[in-house]
């Protein structure tokens, strides 16, 4: 029967200078490996601010390129290269509000609420922000929200001459006509029942006394003379007019009168 001897280790061979030169090539090995990974994060680091450099310039080329294209009435062109601009730069509150702007001008009202209500929502501290919102809001008719919208500008820049002189002060003359627009129209019914003109008969006229006096004609004559209607025992009809002054009844047959 075969026996398993005990197996001599590999490393009992290695002479101590030769493992200690092996574990020091080790430690040079993880150091220069912990250096890559640093460097490795660095350069994605740098890579990632670069990309973002990038993007903010270009966005704010295409800023400027729609801005031109806006100040010359290319409104469709200017939109075009602001949602470029957009692509790259999301959050960038001035681009929405300069859209809103250009809708405001092509008369697109909703889209122009909907992109000034995302550049309050990416800075709420921009006051030029929150009066293109209040002026697209009049656009649609809500003079109560663009009202409120112009106080918040003029919370955040109260020396805002324009909100204040120009978009407040319209706003809150087309609220006090509208009021008046209502009241108006909720009067308007109930002077009409109350004004309801009664006809103005002339009832002295000669047609109306021509016309009273043959209407007393014919009832002195049908007083005059009264008609009966005699019904005989013996089942026969018989008309009679009977005068005022004739008191005489037929025979002395039975009798049904009838008016």
């Amino acid at each position: 029967m075969a026996s398993f001897g005990w197996k001599r280790k590999i490393g009992e061979k290695v002479s101590k200078a030769t493992s200690q030169q092996f574990e020091a090539e080790a430690a040079d090995d993880k150091d220069l490996g912990d250096d890559d990974d640093a460097t490795w994060v660095l350069a994605a680091k740098r890579r990632k601010e670069v990309l973002l450099e990038d993007c903010v310039r270009k966005s704010k080329e295409l800023k400027d390129e729609g801005a031109n294209l806006a100040e010359n009435g290319r409104y469709r062109e200017a939109l075009v290269k602001w949602d470029e601009a957009l692509q790259l730069t999301p959050e960038d509150a001035t681009l929405y509000e300069m859209k809103s702007q250009v809708l405001m001008s092509l008369h697109e009202m909703f889209p122009a609420v909907h992109a000034a209500e995302m550049a309050v929502q990416r800075n709420p501290r921009s006051w030029d922000a929150w009066q293109t919102l209040g002026r697209a809001q009049l656009g649609l008719g809500e003079i109560a929200l663009a009202i409120r919208s112009f106080q918040v500008s003029l919370h955040i820049f109260p020396m805002n001459p324009e909100v204040w002189k120009e978009d407040l002060s319209w706003a809150r003359k087309l609220q006090e006509q509208q009021k008046a627009t209502k009241t108006e129209s909720v009067q308007a019914p109930a002077k009409e029942l109350v004004q309801e003109s009664i006809p103005d008969y002339d009832f002295e006229s000669d047609e109306i006394v021509a016309v009273c006096a043959a209407i007393a004609e014919k009832e002195k004559a049908l007083s005059a003379a009264k008609t009966m209607v005699i019904v005989s025992a013996s089942g026969t009809v018989e008309t009679v007019t009977e005068q005022d002054n004739c008191s005489a009844t037929p025979d002395e047959t039975l009798f049904i009168r009838a008016r």
